[in-house]
């Protein structure tokens, strides 16, 4: 479909597209194994958050929460304050945002340019002390609507009602799905609805390794663990370092010509061990995992050139959870 009424109309639908030369060449006679990236970064903003955003914010509206003219308050560390920005400017809302300070220069602009407000917290806690803070403003501002991505239902509920189908749609043969690890959301409603209908599918968490950071995701044993999380949905957790995050991305649009943003290079590094073991194990596989944004957000961080030190150098003290 290439004609929507509005915007928001064109939320989801994303492309599956193969991988043919990162996907694990198999021995003559085996099954194939073969990788498919969905590509998030295709939603109106660029990233898998337009998804949940819209559903959030239709049910604060279905549910009388939200009413013409009220004021949005979001923790985030960019993605999701996008495409609420979005959706606010396009349903007549203020939209506040609370981040981190240490966030990459691009989000804030883009933030900036749909009109949305945005309070920092101190960088040494990253994410989640934007969750404290974002918790505090709320209290003084009751009048306010949290949508809160981490415990809203909603966010799962997006991912159960069109990226589960899509996937199950375009790739009737799915063995295996693999996504980061951030608010659950995607994970979580993903992940049972391909549950319900794909016998024996394994749904694969990417997180950071612990004690390292990637843009974007979390590891669940350090600190805050989000409202949504049920560990009863996945199949494994891989833990991918940041370095192995930043040679995957750049690999990605190296070799098949992805540009992503370094969450999805984490999720790819799940991705091909998944597939590689699939092969050691003379299974057949359709292993697809998801883009979840596009690199221009990312290009001030210094990461997608030079050495590997180079990048890592790059980004230290910068925002990666």
């Amino acid at each position: 479909m290439a004609r929507y009424d509005s915007l928001l109309d064109a939320c989801g639908g994303t492309p599956l597209v193969g991988l043919p030369r990162l996907s694990p060449t198999v021995p003559d006679g085996a099954p194939p194994v073969r990788l498919w990236a969905k590509l998030e970064d295709r939603n109106p903003t660029g990233s898998i958050k337009d998804r949940p955003a819209l559903f959030m914010v239709r049910e604060a509206e279905e549910s009388g929460r939200l009413r013409p003219g009220d004021t949005i308050l979001e923790p985030t560390s960019g993605n999701t304050g996008i495409a609420l920005a979005m959706v606010a400017k396009t349903r007549g809302y203020r939209l506040v945002c609370v981040m981190p300070e240490n966030v990459s220069a691009e989000r804030v602009q883009v933030l900036r340019m749909y009109g949305a407000e945005i309070i920092f917290s101190p960088a040494a806690g990253g994410s989640n002390q934007a969750v404290v803070t974002a918790k505090q403003i709320a209290a003084e501002h009751p009048d306010w609507v949290t949508l809160f991505q981490y415990g809203n239902e909603a966010n799962a509920r997006a991912h159960y009602e069109t990226t589960g189908p899509e996937l199950l749609h375009d790739l009737p043969t799915i063995t295996h799905f693999v996504a980061g690890l951030g608010t659950t959301g995607t994970l979580m409603g993903t992940g049972r609805y391909l549950r319900e209908k794909v016998e024996g599918i394994e749904i694969v968490a990417a997180e950071p390794r612990y004690g390292e950071v990637v843009y974007g995701l979390r590891n669940i044993d350090e600190g805050y663990v989000p409202e949504l999380y049920d560990p009863k949905v996945l199949t494994r957790r891989f833990s991918v370092g940041t370095r192995d995050a930043v040679l995957r991305t750049r690999q990605l649009v190296e070799v098949e010509g992805i540009f992503a943003g370094f969450s999805t290079g984490a999720i790819l590094h799940a991705a091909l061990a998944v597939a590689h073991q699939a092969v050691r194990e003379g299974r057949r596989a359709d292993v697809a995992f998801v883009v979840a944004d596009a690199g221009w957000k990312y290009l001030s961080t210094g990461a997608y050139g030079g050495t590997l030190s180079d990048a890592e150098e790059a980004l230290e003290g910068q925002l990666w959870a």
